[in-house]
């Protein structure tokens, strides 16, 4: 349980820096470069094995970091976009609600365990999710530019999928630190030519605040991954289970930490949905 809580407080650090990042000025595209770098690097420092390339290059879950840093670097951009166009409560909804898919697919291809009580916490999860997310202002919003949105959902949805997919299938016991670590790499190598692509257009120069940003960024970014991955590896969780509260607790501590830390206004529909969001936690962990 105590992976689960580390990377439900790193995920939730994500959203705060992507926050702040608008607040300073801080280039997204870049600080997103530089977080996967640094997220590499972090990785391959605290591997305490022999660190061989041509063994990275015929492990079985090497498409899977190739797929997957793809699927980072995109989906990394498309949240800062869908945050930046229809608004961070969109963003929010559009990310977490996605938890439908990977639960979907735990159910039909682990054989986990499915019950009323699960349905219902897992329905309970999602309207939660809603409520607590979504705001007065932004609501009339939520119709426009709904393509962002949904290729965030299917984009994260994606993510937590496969990489539950590759740690049940072909990662060894011992492999998650080497593998978050290829997955970053191939992140940042993709992000690097997107921005040389971009410089040929305009150059822009690399900041201090967007390289330290972007550092401090790939560290949470890094420990998100590496204590899901924990998380997901232990036996007495189903991977339903977890994803449930994993993505409803990021969507409450998140907007408890925009009311204290950014003083933002919540409604009673987010209270509502944030007091939904504890009882589904307890229905599914029970179930």
């Amino acid at each position: 349980m105590i992976y689960l809580l580390l990377s439900i407080a790193a995920s939730t650090g994500i959203f705060i820096l992507f926050k702040l990042f608008n607040t300073y000025r801080i280039n997204t595209l870049q600080a997103i470069v530089v977080n996967y770098l640094t997220a590499c690097l972090f990785g391959l420092w605290i591997y305490d094995e022999p660190i061989v390339i041509k063994d990275i290059i015929r492990s079985e879950w090497i498409y899977g970091a190739v797929g997957l840093g793809f699927l980072f670097i995109a989906v990394f951009n498309i949240m800062a976009l869908t945050a930046q166009r229809n608004g961070l409560s969109v963003a929010s909804v559009a990310a977490k609600m996605s938890v439908i898919i990977p639960v979907i697919f735990g159910i039909y291809v682990y054989n986990e365990g499915v019950g009323f009580q699960k349905i219902s916490g897992i329905i309970l999860a999602l309207v939660a999710v809603y409520l607590a997310s979504v705001k007065p202002k932004t609501s009339d919003n939520i119709t426009k530019g709904l393509w962002l949105p949904l290729l965030l959902f299917i984009g994260t949805g994606v993510i937590d999928t496969s990489i539950k997919y590759v740690e049940t299938t072909y990662l060894p016991e011992n492999g998650i630190p080497i593998f978050s670590a290829t997955i970053f790499s191939f992140a940042f190598c993709i992000g690097a030519i997107l921005l040389c692509i971009k410089s040929t257009k305009s150059l822009e120069k690399f900041q201090l605040k967007t390289v330290l940003g972007g550092a401090v960024l790939g560290i949470i970014n890094y420990f998100s991954i590496y204590y899901l991955l924990k998380a997901l590896n232990h036996e007495n969780l189903e991977s339903s289970t977890l994803f449930t509260i994993n993505n409803v607790a990021i969507v409450m501590v998140s907007t408890l930490l925009g009311v204290y830390l950014f003083k933002e206004k919540i409604s009673k529909m987010n209270w509502i949905g944030i007091a939904l969001a504890i009882i589904s936690i307890v229905i599914v962990t029970l179930a």
